[in-house]
């Protein structure tokens, strides 16, 4: 008996060595990722993006994300939004198909809505996490798939923030800021060090509205608003007209519940666990794009909470949009 206690006391604390060893190294890496950040963003040579035009027309329709907008159509913790132009239709993430279904919520909601594959000429990839390219085994090998098996895709043309590949296409790195069509570009990659998922680096997409100004859609927004500003305006005269998209304030509770825990406050904030993001951060946020006087603000559901949602509706007034799976934003 005393032997089995011996035993069992030696594998606690052979555990907790491990636990803390993990520890320390997850804290030396958030650390040193955190100088990473700054180094890359101080060398990075962005520049006035010159010659891009503008688009007359801005449409948004949002095929996967939390909320819906009516009976039929599946939301989920993922994003996934058609983007209509002057000039070109463009797919903007895949979602998440968390049970690898086939077809996918995706293809479900498109079918819903009347969208085919033929109505888009391109993707768009915000970052290579589970939620944005259709699954954690599309993640890990570097790739996405708007369903669970990679479908062909015809001469789509295809941008991603870090070197991704697809059958029978060659995916186009936009590390930097990168034309796509007339009136609409990436902005570029920023990296946030994130504390479980380490380096990340996301892009978001820049509409130049006529008449109007920025509209930024926003993946999950792991690279911070200020950030996604401070990289807009350096690129752009005009004023920022709307965000659309997540930011990631998960501060009540998380839309994924872990073993009863709200996985997305304690991941993906660029912030340590113990220290999560919490109501004063998203305040704080919010007065910041106050000052940008956005004429339109619709704040996704799939990585932040009511509370937020709420916060945002009653800052924002009358420029607020409900973002809701199958509701067209239309500028």
């Amino acid at each position: 008996m005393i032997a089995v206690i011996l035993y069992l006391f030696y594998g606690i604390i052979c555990l907790a060595l491990l636990l803390l060893v993990l520890l320390v190294f997850l804290i030396y890496r958030f650390q040193r990722g955190k100088k990473r950040v700054i180094q890359y963003l101080e060398t990075s040579n962005i520049k006035k993006m010159e010659g891009l035009g503008a688009t007359s027309s801005l449409e948004i329709l949002p095929l996967i994300d939390w909320y819906t907008d009516k009976p039929g159509l599946q939301g989920e913790t993922g994003v996934s939004y058609l983007i209509k132009t002057d000039e070109t239709t463009i797919l903007f993430d895949v979602g998440y198909n968390h049970d690898q279904a086939d077809p996918s919520p995706l293809l479900r909601n498109m079918s819903a809505l009347g969208v085919s594959l033929a109505d888009f000429d391109r993707i768009f990839i915000s970052h290579n996490h589970p939620d944005h390219v259709g699954g954690l085994k599309f993640m890990r090998r570097k790739t996405f798939s708007l369903t669970s098996r990679q479908i062909p895709l015809q001469d789509k043309i295809v941008y991603t923030p870090i070197p991704m590949n697809y059958p029978g296409l060659k995916p186009i790195h936009t590390e930097a800021p990168t034309p796509i069509a007339k009136g609409v570009c990436s902005i570029g990659v920023i990296p946030t060090q994130l504390f479980f998922f380490g380096w990340t680096l996301e892009q978001a997409l820049a509409c130049r509205v006529e008449g109007k100004g920025i509209v930024l859609i926003i993946g999950c927004g792991h690279q911070t608003l200020p950030r996604i500003l401070e990289r807009a305006e350096a690129l752009f005269e005009d004023p920022i007209y709307g965000i659309v998209g997540g930011l990631h304030y998960p501060v009540t509770k998380g839309r994924q519940l872990v073993l009863g825990i709200p996985l997305e406050k304690f991941v993906g904030t660029g912030k340590p666990p113990w220290r999560p993001i919490n109501k004063t951060d998203v305040l704080k946020n919010i007065e910041l794009l106050k000052t940008k006087n956005p004429k339109l603000v619709a704040l996704s559901a799939h990585d932040s909470c009511d509370w937020t949602l709420s916060a945002f509706r009653e800052a924002f007034q009358d420029a607020y949009h409900e973002l809701k799976v199958g509701r067209k934003i239309i500028i």
